[in-house]
């Protein structure tokens, strides 16, 4: 780790106007001594707040050393799991192999393979799997312990957990075993000249970016991606608008506007041309119009979520109308760009004024895809969000003015990591095999950075107070209440989603009088948004239109629902088509402004 002493003198002396520290609510009081410091933790703690985890461990350990009826449970499981370790020994005596170990957790992977059914690989992992679950009751369940630090400490503990499973280790790996014996051991040398390969990446210099992400990102922009032909027909410094050019004679009369988030670039809606949103919307006869986000840099760092809204969603707006002469809009926002989408909507609906004086169009409807507006409930994303944890958040885009891409995508990382680094460690690593890369992957690497501002606020009104839930978020002074949408709604939630749990979207129900038509896609918070027509093994679930489910919770709403192999992209363009007029108009191609150039537009290059 490097460490710029003379910068930390710097901050130790005077403090920098521009500093300013958006999530304790103190602006202008922060020492920046103590934020240099606290910069210096984030770094050598990867961003985790050291106070908020010894905090959570504490809270659990003193509530169970005076909790002894918990104390007898877990003597009960372990001499439940006693009498399972002697019947194990008898099947041994007698020569009989045990039975495969199953996991209770059916997303859980690493001991499917047949191989872990032969003598002794299932043994190991049933007494891992045992582990586990004595973990499990150990850790949840302890009387006087906060909701928040039990999820901790649950999720640490099985961080713990899975950095001894067996399925790690080539010796005790089954597959890993049988493979370098059929190979010859080649398996491990693929191995090791992939794991020296990424070293010598994570290795490269500064002046050798460029290097890397080529290495990473093998489809480009313009090339492999978003190529749906259209032009840019607005920039400002914040954001550019697209409007595709449209793929039929005749087109609905109601544009589309997407919001796609900022914390990725927009192409993930705009993939190959077989798995573009985009070009299944304007084949379909739908005129369609995307924001592309800038890639923030350190000037940006006084960026806000008002900023946001204000440049990015409204000034979208009022060009779409512009174009369109008023025409009302279809309005669709993805996972963070869908809850700016609902806040602006709302804050248009209860008649703020806009400071720019933009003619917005009238809202026709709102999509909202894999995005949350009540965060109670927001998941393990959730897991470290306090103030403890914000204020090294802060301290972490202290003198960079943003939260860097990478960091964030270590975030994610960490929550699934049983997939992401330990599946792929044994699959790279001591399989020596590799993933072919895609699309979506190339995708996933071409990381954004966030502004300072904006992402204190976010997770500060956002994930850490649920002021939009509570009608507590302002703009311009002025609450914000979803329940002033009264356009119809399209809320989708994917079945295995890290980041915006299906069942967190799914608390829109509650807090909007509108009509809402939700779906639950399979997939994740990626996958299942991109889920083209013609994809293999994709459903999804919903309850027909006339079905009252508005006041019921999502599992009883789960027990009711029809599911319906295919693409939810089709169930959603026919509802589009419902709430449109029925006379279509002749299409138009988008008129070049101020050669402002071609799609995928420049904000999509910025490193």
């Amino acid at each position: 780790m490097k460490t710029n002493q003379s910068s930390l003198a710097a901050l130790a002396s005077a403090g920098d106007p521009h500093h300013i520290c958006y999530l304790t609510g103190d602006e202008g009081k922060v020492n920046p001594l103590d934020m240099a410091i606290h910069s210096l933790i984030a770094e050598l703690t990867g961003g985790i707040s050291p106070v908020s985890v010894m905090q959570a461990w504490s809270d659990w350990a003193i509530h169970f050393a005076i909790s002894p009826g918990k104390q007898v449970e877990l003597l009960t499981t372990l001499q439940r799991q006693t009498t399972n370790w002697l019947t194990l020994h008898q099947e041994l005596l007698h020569k009989r192999a045990p039975e495969k170990a199953q996991a209770t957790d059916r997303k859980d992977t690493r001991f499917t393979h047949e191989s872990w059914g032969n003598w002794p690989f299932n043994a190991i992992s049933r007494i891992f799997l045992q582990n586990q679950q004595l973990l499990q009751e150990a850790t949840t369940g302890v009387r006087g312990v906060s909701p928040h630090h039990e999820n901790v400490v649950n999720f640490m503990s099985r961080q713990i957990l899975d950095v001894i499973s067996p399925s790690n280790y080539p010796w005790l790996n089954p597959e890993v075993l049988a493979a370098t014996v059929e190979s010859g051991g080649k398996n491990l040398l693929s191995g090791l000249e992939n794991w020296m390969h990424d070293i010598d990446l994570k290795q490269s210099q500064v002046n050798d970016n460029e290097k890397k992400l080529a290495n990473k990102i093998q489809y480009l922009p313009g090339r492999d991606v978003a190529l749906t032909p259209g032009k840019v027909v607005f920039r400002n410094d914040l954001i550019e608008l697209i409007q595709y050019s449209p793929q039929t004679p005749q087109v609905f009369s109601e544009p589309v506007l997407i919001v796609p988030s900022w914390i990725m670039k927009f192409y993930i809606l705009d993939l190959s041309p077989h798995n573009s949103m985009v070009r299944f919307l304007v084949e379909q006869g739908h005129t369609v119009f995307m924001i592309s986000w800038k890639n923030p840099d350190k000037e940006d760092r006084d960026l806000g979520m008002h900023d946001y809204i204000e440049s990015g969603l409204f000034e979208a707006l009022a060009e779409v109308a512009r174009i369109t002469n008023k025409t009302p809009v279809h309005t669709a926002g993805y996972c963070l760009g869908g809850t700016l989408l609902a806040i602006g909507v709302a804050a248009l609906a209860n008649g703020v004024s806009l400071q720019g004086g933009y003619a917005v169009p009238p809202i026709k409807s709102v999509s909202l895809l894999a995005a949350q507006t009540d965060f109670s409930e927001p998941g393990e994303l959730g897991l470290f969000i306090d103030e403890s944890q914000l204020a090294m958040l802060d301290a972490q885009m202290w003198e960079k003015g943003y939260l860097d891409g990478d960091q964030m995508a270590k975030s994610f990382q960490l929550l699934n990591s049983r997939d992401l680094i330990w599946s792929k460690i044994m699959r790279e690593y001591q399989l020596g095999t590799r993933n072919s890369p895609s699309d979506l992957m190339s995708w996933n690497a071409d990381t954004t950075r966030l502004p300072y501002r904006m992402h204190s606020e976010y997770l500060k009104h956002l994930f850490l107070h649920n002021d939009l839930a509570e009608g507590r978020y302002e703009i311009d002074g002025t609450a914000v209440s979803l329940r002033d949408i009264h356009v119809p709604m399209f809320v989708v939630g994917t079945a295995h989603d890290h980041v915006s749990p299906w069942r967190s979207v799914y608390k829109i129900l509650s807090l909007t009088d509108a009509p809402v038509e939700f779906v639950l896609s399979s997939g994740g918070h990626n996958a299942g948004i991109v889920s083209e027509p013609g994809h293999a093994n994709r459903q999804y679930q919903y309850l027909p239109a006339d079905a009252q489910f508005k006041n019921i919770d999502p599992e009883k709403w789960l027990s009711k629902t029809i599911a319906k192999p295919g693409s939810w992209w089709v169930y959603w363009q026919q509802w589009l088509s419902q709430h449109s007029s029925s006379t279509k108009i002749k299409a138009l191609d988008p008129i070049e402004v101020n050669q402002l150039g071609n799609a995928p537009g420049k904000y999509i290059f910025m490193k």
